[in-house]
């Protein structure tokens, strides 16, 4: 290669975006996460006075994405209501 290639990959090398090899914040997500969308679908239907579909809402969330933060909230929320999460 010549030094004018080599200067040139250089050049477009440095332009390259940095990757991180950690987690991003959950807080700065832009999308909804599943267990943040299921959340706020029970309470939906906790307003609608759907008191069955907001249990089953909550229970789902709790099986199918037990590490969400939201299922930690469904679990306090079911035993608020005199429920066994």
């Amino acid at each position: 290669m010549t030094g004018r290639m080599l200067l040139l990959l250089a050049a477009l090398g440095s332009q390259a975006p940095v990757q991180c090899g950690r987690e991003p914040d959950p807080a700065m997500a832009r999308e909804e996460r599943p267990g943040e969308a299921l959340y706020g679908l029970a309470g939906e239907f906790e307003k609608a006075g759907d008191r069955e579909a907001w249990e089953a809402t909550l229970r789902y969330l709790i099986r199918r994405h037990p590490s969400s933060r939201f299922a930690e909230a469904a679990k306090e929320d079911l035993k608020a209501a005199g429920l066994t999460p």
